[in-house]
This record gives structure tokens, sequence and C-alpha cells, in this order.
């Protein structure tokens, strides 16, 4: 889910910068990787000298990683749904 837009204050640091799918296959972080993977087919589909014949396939395959990346949000707790399956049950009184 995006993040909601803010001013910038002081003391802020600048965004990190995306890493290639090499760098991100280097290090340890399967959802880095997952990330560049996601970034790079994204380019791909849009890239006006893809085949026809390849778009279903890239396709397909952007929507997979896509869905991989959701459930290792979720698994984290760092997403709306994720955060709300943490979130304990409240008592409730039945009347």
């Amino acid at each position: 889910m995006a993040r909601a837009l803010r001013a910038v204050e002081v003391g802020d640091a600048a965004p990190k910068r995306p890493l290639s799918i090499s760098q991100a296959a280097k290090g340890a972080d399967r959802r880095a990787l997952l990330v560049a993977l996601r970034d790079r087919v994204a380019a791909t589909v849009e890239s006006s000298k893809t085949l026809p014949r390849d778009l279903g396939t890239l396709s397909r395959r952007l929507l997979e990683i896509v869905k991989e990346i959701e459930a290792i949000d979720a698994e984290d707790g760092s997403d709306d749904v994720g955060t709300a399956a943490a979130t304990p049950d409240e008592e409730w009184a039945a009347t």
C-alpha cells in the first residue's frame, strides 16, 4: 500500500535508491529481490520493444511477484491487513 504524503522535516534522510536485481540477489533480503524483479518485469511489460507473444507470460509473472511481496508484508505485519490481524481482540459484552 502506498505511503501517505507528508512534508519533509529537518533531519529526514533521503529515500533509498532501489537496488538492481544483481545487488538484491547478493543480499539475504528476499523482499528486496522481489521488489527489484517486480520493477524490472514491469519496465519490460511497458517497453515498446517487448514482443506481444511475451506480454501474457510477463504480466502473469508480474502478478505472481506482487502477490509474493504482499504475502511477505502481511507476515511482517507491515501492511494494513497484517496490522489488523496482529491486533488483539477486545472483550465484548453480550447484551
